[in-house]
């Protein structure tokens, strides 16, 4: 759903790992915005508090607020996926608890999730039936809308990508066991994975890997490829499963140009029908808060 240039403006958050994120959303886009770090530890009652202290001053005239936050997301309730980063985060009420301190109606999405809609409902996924948002940076994550509807199932893996299993070549050093020859695909793809394999070939980081391999080096070129032809291959299985006929990748890795040639060459090994449309997401950081607002103003 587009928002109306005369609607009151929608107040939007994106709560990560890192830094929490407040805007204030007008005709789709931010027109002001404020940022804090998240608090360490990032236990409920502090990360909510420190939520509540920033959104605070934008609220006023607020007509909604929506909240992408990362981890298992339904119902307005958030689980961690990664306690380690969120701990103590079980079935927390985050969309209530931050509507009653705003006094503002509320709706919550996982953070891909929310990207996701943004995308579809303002950047590149706009007139796409089946579509699809893949972020790929620390984490890989996604965000399917089928039909023009987004897809939420009720236990909030809605498309949990990052941990579907692909084959575990890159193993030494792992920080979690893999599934007999098996891994997550996160773990094979996301930038983490590139920053530790670029250690491992003399590479300062993942940016450093990916700026070599762009520049011609062969070794780093096939630890790049490896990501890239695992996202082509799960991109293939989407559009299998679900006929989604576009992606947009988003993410530090994810929209770099190098990365996306090499997702689409990979796809070319797939026969055609399930190849979809692969672009660039056009909302860059913005598009979780976008989306997120816009899902809120669409509860309403």
């Amino acid at each position: 759903m587009a928002q109306d240039d005369t609607s009151p403006p929608l107040l939007a958050l994106d709560i990560g790992g890192t830094s929490i994120r407040a805007a204030l959303i007008e005709g789709g886009r931010v027109t002001e915005r404020r940022e804090t770090r998240t608090p360490k530890p990032a236990h409920p009652d502090a990360v909510i508090a420190a939520a509540l202290d920033l959104t605070g001053p934008l609220a006023p005239g607020a007509s909604a607020l929506g909240v992408a936050c990362a981890g298992a997301v339904a119902g307005g309730r958030v689980t961690a996926t990664a306690a380690h980063t969120f701990p103590g985060w079980t079935d927390i009420t985050l969309a209530e608890r931050l509507g009653a301190g705003l006094g503002l109606p509320c709706a919550a999405l996982n953070d891909a999730r929310a990207a996701a809609w943004g995308e579809f409902a303002a950047g590149a996924g706009r007139g796409a039936g089946e579509f699809m948002f893949i972020t790929v940076s620390t984490g890989v994550g996604a965000g399917p809308v089928l039909g023009g509807r987004l897809h939420l199932a009720a236990n909030g893996l809605d498309a949990e990508l990052g941990f579907v299993s692909v084959p575990a070549a890159w193993s030494p050093g792992a920080e979690v066991p893999t599934l007999g020859p098996l891994g997550p695909l996160e773990f094979e793809t996301s930038g983490t994975a590139l920053g530790a394999r670029a250690r491992v070939l003399g590479h300062a980081d993942a940016r450093a890997l990916c700026d070599a391999a762009e520049d011609g080096d062969a070794v780093a070129d096939a630890a790049y490829l490896h990501s890239a032809a695992r996202i082509a291959w799960k991109v293939a299985d989407v559009a299998a499963l679900l006929g989604v006929t576009r992606v947009a990748l988003g993410g530090s890795v994810g929209l770099r140009p190098g990365y996306l040639a090499r997702v689409r060459d990979s796809l070319t090994h797939f026969p055609a029908r399930y190849r979809p449309e692969v672009v660039h997401a056009e909302l860059g950081a913005d598009a979780g808060l976008i989306g997120a607002a816009l899902w809120a103003q669409g509860q309403g």
